[in-house]
């Protein structure tokens, strides 16, 4: 049962030689002594402490590809995701921002930094910027995602996301209500008062592009709806979107250094977007995605980068229960981001991680089941990619998919093999996501739901990798816990060391 959902799947498929292989394997003990310690340790996917996944079984038809995006204006990146999940079932949409965005400049105001602008990322700087980003996706769909790298900034981002999700549904209630025309007319006469242009999508359509969240492009839903149904619209909205905003300032402090406030105002405001979310019902979107991809890549192994990113967790988790909130009004609305390399550990990064969430979760804070599931996305390592001899970073991605596809991650972007020199092309794109595809649909093993539980060298990886990261855990307790680590830039010291010994 998903959400008192039952979903039913056979727990065996047939090869083309006609062998039942089993989607889950199970371990062939006989002694209960075995049997027990391998239920407490590892246990079967979806069951606790989720060393092998939080779900019982992948979903069928869907691939967990979520491809990072985001160049020039809002229509050109609206262009690359029609053009990434084109005939995709489920539109699984990761919004990359420019840093004038990451730092929250209006770049109206700021000829300085006009050579920034869309450069590395999406300019977003208006609703109608979100409006044109996202148009031709239903926002409020249940097979549609919108992840969304922002963070210092991120309310406000988060605002003109919500925004836009809701202006598209009473977009569709306005056609379905015939109410066309009559609200035509009263979008002319705010222009005309205003003595200005509408403005417009530039540019043609993509393909795929239905114009779903252009109608109200310059006015919001409240302007031209009765207050009472605009009132049920939004409602209907914010409930049904589904996404994430990553929203981690702690990892900013330490490793992105993408700050635009204080620590300290950075964590009221996102215990203000987690109270928001709780007082409005808002359960399929992640109010944070704690994330441990930008420390790795700053130059953190990938001990610390599991250390830093659960300590991180854990201490939102602290901060959420001095606001008075519960754990399990807030832990569900927890999602990580981590990153994978080549490195031995990576292979079981995912499997430490669940359970040591889970039994934190459990015995600590007493969350429930779905508290204790750690779900999270893998990006394969920029930093692996190599700029000499380009055609290869192929080969070094597919092998860091493998590692997590394996170990059972949520959600997967795979880089493009040019990524270390260029923005990526849609050819690049395009063999990105097809190793990804590949892998979950051409290779037969990664059929099973747990390849990796039983393995000798995984076990070991598994209790080397816990043990490590606890010793972390009780260093940072040492200096007076993350934040009090963070004031003698404790994490910032570790990542800059670890960084040396990658470069030689």
């Amino acid at each position: 049962k998903v959400r008192d959902k039952e979903i039913k799947q056979p727990l065996f498929y047939e090869s083309l030689s006609k062998l039942q292989i089993p989607k889950v394997s199970l371990p062939r003990y006989e002694d209960w002594g075995d049997i027990l310690r391998w239920l407490l340790t590892e246990n079967v996917p979806g069951e606790f402490p989720y060393a092998a996944g939080v779900f019982p079984l992948k979903r069928e038809g869907e691939d967990p590809t979520r491809m990072f995006a985001g160049e020039g204006g809002p229509e050109r990146t609206n262009k690359r995701f029609h053009y990434v999940s084109l005939g995709q079932p489920a539109h699984r949409l990761s919004t990359a921002f420019d840093s004038v965005t990451l730092y929250g400049e209006d770049p109206h105001h700021r000829p300085d930094i006009y050579g920034k602008i869309g450069n590395s990322g999406v300019s977003i700087a208006t609703i109608d910027d979100a409006k044109k980003l996202y148009s031709g996706f239903d926002l409020c769909a249940p097979s549609t995602s919108v992840s969304m790298t922002i963070n210092g900034p991120a309310p406000m981002l988060l605002g003109f996301f919500m925004n836009a999700a809701i202006d598209q549904q009473c977009e569709k209630y306005i056609i379905q209500q015939g109410l066309e025309e009559e609200v035509k007319k009263k979008i002319d006469a705010i222009y005309k008062a205003k003595n200005i242009a509408a403005p417009t999508y530039s540019g043609d359509l993509p393909q795929g592009n239905n114009g779903l969240g252009l109608m109200l492009l310059g006015v919001t839903g409240d302007e031209v709806l009765p207050a009472d149904v605009y009132a049920k619209i939004k409602a209907y909205a914010i409930s049904a979107m589904r996404g994430t905003v990553q929203a981690d300032i702690l990892k900013e402090d330490q490793a992105q250094n993408t700050c635009i406030f204080s620590t300290e105002f950075a964590l009221r405001m996102m215990g203000d977007i987690q109270k928001y979310f709780i007082d409005e019902k808002v359960r399929n979107f992640y109010s944070v995605s704690i994330s441990g991809y930008h420390i790795a890549e700053a130059g953190a192994n990938p001990i610390s980068q599991l250390a830093f990113t659960l300590s991180n967790g854990f201490t939102f988790v602290e901060y959420y229960l001095s606001r008075g909130m519960s754990i399990d009004d807030f832990a569900p609305n927890l999602s990580f981001f981590f990153s994978n390399g080549l490195d031995p550990e990576y292979s079981v990064i995912g499997r430490v991680a669940r359970r040591i969430w889970a039994k934190a979760i459990k015995n600590k804070y007493k969350g429930n089941d779905r508290s204790q599931k750690l779900k999270y996305h893998i990006q394969t390592s920029g930093r692996s990619l190599h700029a000499q001899e380009v055609d290869f970073n192929d080969i070094r991605t597919t092998l860091q998919a493998l590692y997590a596809i394996y170990d059972n991650c949520n959600s997967l972007h795979t880089n493009a093999y040019d990524e270390a020199i260029t923005t990526p092309t849609e050819e690049s794109v395009r063999r990105a996501m097809a190793i990804q595809l590949i892998i979950n649909r051409e290779l037969g093993l990664a059929k099973n739901e747990n390849p990796l539980q039983g393995a000798f060298i995984i076990e070991d990886l598994t209790d080397l990798v816990e043990e490590a990261v606890l010793t972390e855990f009780k260093r940072i307790n040492d200096r007076g816990g993350v934040l009090g680590a963070m004031e003698t830039m404790y994490q910032r010291g570790m990542i800059q060391e670890e960084s040396l010994y990658y470069e030689t």
